[in-house]
This record gives C-alpha cells, sequence and structure tokens, in this order.
C-alpha cells in the first residue's frame, strides 16, 4: 500500500507558495507596464539588477542602510522616468514588436551602465535574516523565504490600494481601461506613464534586494526575469491579481514536480516545468485565468 506522507507534501508546497510570492514581485512589475501603456517591458530584470548592484555597492561604501535604500529608491525613480521620457514617449503608437525591441536593448544599456558605475564582480548582500529553517505544525518553513514572502505580500498589499483608492490610481486604471478615452478626458498621460515606471523602479527595487539576498548580486541576477513570464502566461499580462496567482501556482507546481514527478526523469525538472505549464495554458487559454480575452474582429 502505497504511503503517502502529507506533512512532506505540506512542506513541499508551502516551500514552493512562498517561493511563488517572490515571482510574483517580479512579474508585477511586468504588469505595471503593460496594463498603461502595452509594452511588454524586458528591461525589468535589469532594471532589477542596476537596484540590488546600486544598494549594495552604496552599503559597501559605508552608507548606512536606511540611507542606501532611499538613495537606491531615488535612484529607481529617476531611471524610470527617464526611461518613460527618453525611450518610451518617442515610440506611442508605434508597433508592439518595436516597443519590445527598444526594452530588450534598453536591458543591455541599463546592464552596461550597472557594469561601468558598479564593477563586474560578485557581490554577497546580507538583509539580516538568515536562511534557516524553523518547524510549525511539523512543519520545515524557511525564515528567508517567510520574510520574503511577507515584504513581497507587503508591497503587494500597498501598491494594490494605491491604485485602487487614489486619485493617481483611478486615473491608471482609466489608462489601463482605454487610453484614448482617458486622454479625451483631460489625463495626461505621459505623467501617468512616468508615475507607474517610477512605481516599477521601486518594484524592482524591492525584487532586486530579496533576489540579490537569495542568490548573489551579479549579472544573472537579471535572468530572474525569465522566471516572470510563465507568471504572467497563467496570471494574464494586465492583471496585478493574475500576476499574484499565477506566482503561487508556478511556486507551487514547479516544487511538487521536482519532488513527485522529476525522479522518474532523472530530476532537474524543476528549472523548466513552469514553462511546460505556460506552454499547456497558450494553448487552452491564451489570456491567462485574468487577463483580457482577445475578440477577434471579421
Amino acid at each position: 500500500m502505497f504511503d503517502f506522507d502529507y506533512s512532506f507534501f505540506l512542506e513541499v508546497l508551502v516551500g514552493g507558495l512562498l517561493s511563488g510570492v517572490m515571482y510574483s514581485l517580479v512579474a508585477i512589475g511586468f504588469v505595471l507596464i503593460y496594463k498603461t501603456s502595452g509594452v511588454l517591458n524586458f528591461a525589468q530584470g535589469a532594471m532589477l539588477l542596476f537596484a540590488a548592484l546600486t544598494f549594495v555597492s552604496l552599503v559597501e561604501r559605508g552608507v548606512p542602510f536606511p540611507l542606501a535604500f532611499i538613495a537606491t529608491f531615488v535612484v529607481m525613480a529617476v531611471l524610470g522616468m527617464a526611461i518613460e521620457r527618453v525611450v518610451l514617449r518617442p515610440l506611442v503608437n508605434k508597433p508592439p514588436i518595436t516597443l519590445f525591441m527598444a526594452t530588450l536593448g534598453l536591458s543591455y544599456v541599463i546592464e552596461g551602465a550597472a557594469q561601468l558605475v558598479w564593477g563586474t564582480q560578485v557581490h554577497g548582500l546580507d538583509l539580516g535574516v538568515d536562511d534557516t529553517p524553523f518547524e510549525v505544525s511539523g512543519i520545515l518553513i524557511s525564515k528567508f523565504d517567510l520574510f520574503a514572502a511577507a515584504i513581497a505580500a507587503t508591497m503587494v498589499a500597498f501598491l494594490t490600494a494605491f491604485f485602487r483608492y487614489t486619485r493617481i490610481g483611478l486615473a491608471f486604471r482609466a489608462v489601463a481601461d482605454d487610453q484614448f478615452a482617458a486622454f479625451a478626458v483631460g489625463l495626461r498621460l505621459p505623467r501617468i506613464w512616468a508615475i507607474v515606471w517610477t512605481a516599477a523602479g521601486a518594484v524592482a527595487l524591492v525584487a532586486g534586494l530579496l533576489w540579490g539576498a537569495r542568490l548573489g548580486v551579479q549579472f544573472s541576477l537579471s535572468l530572474v526575469v525569465l522566471k516572470a513570464l510563465p507568471v504572467l502566461v497563467l496570471g494574464g499580462f494586465d492583471s496585478i491579481l493574475g500576476a499574484i496567482v499565477g506566482g503561487l501556482l508556478i511556486g507551487a507546481s514547479e516544487k511538487l514536480a521536482e519532488v513527485y514527478i522529476g525522479p522518474f526523469f532523472g530530476g532537474g525538472i524543476e528549472s523548466w516545468f513552469a514553462y511546460v505549464v505556460a506552454l499547456v495554458f497558450l494553448l487552452i487559454r491564451p489570456a491567462g485565468l485574468f487577463g483580457q480575452k482577445l475578440v477577434e474582429r471579421a
């Protein structure tokens, strides 16, 4: 008779869900830009790297943690507004592939600037939380994963409240629903785009610190952006709620697949299983769970 270990299953599931929250945080950076401008910002990973590298370099030079955080936030806000002003605004109403290629090229420019300013060495980042497990009802949970999930959840809650209950948030939602209608009623689209890019820079900062503490601050950190793509496919490219749910689903499914399906393939399927799930979703529901469905017109 098959003896199923429910405690171990829950332990793997919880670990996957906590990792999924961090995936969601990266994906939200994509959603913010895509909802308001229709741009798939492939430079989000480079922004994440630049934020983490700037912060850790300031700390290593003796700048106190709070001041380094504030300074990095200002840098990312300026970077976000500069990207909107210099890159996005001149390309308004251009084909999506043009905008995508612009952000792809921008990612290499940002990485090159980071290398030029801060160098290429690998940095360790300590946020003061050890990656050690503690037991809750017989389930081992990583302290750092729980801390990272709490920070990510707080960030998500703040962004949700900001865009739902503030005037700027209402303007953001109006632009996301219909840019032309929003412009017709007098909303200043460049100003809203600048605010959204600033918010994306703040998300990149938080995500960069969390991922940098886990993986180390190095140039491969920008590849974390690839983990967000399956999340966006599942949840929808234009839904913050979809980014959250998609991240949880991807995080849980890849951990469970590695433990329960991986042995049949010799292990190591966690790195690519999420893309299999995303491919299946593209065939079944291309818009994702919460994305707007595309209606073909005759």
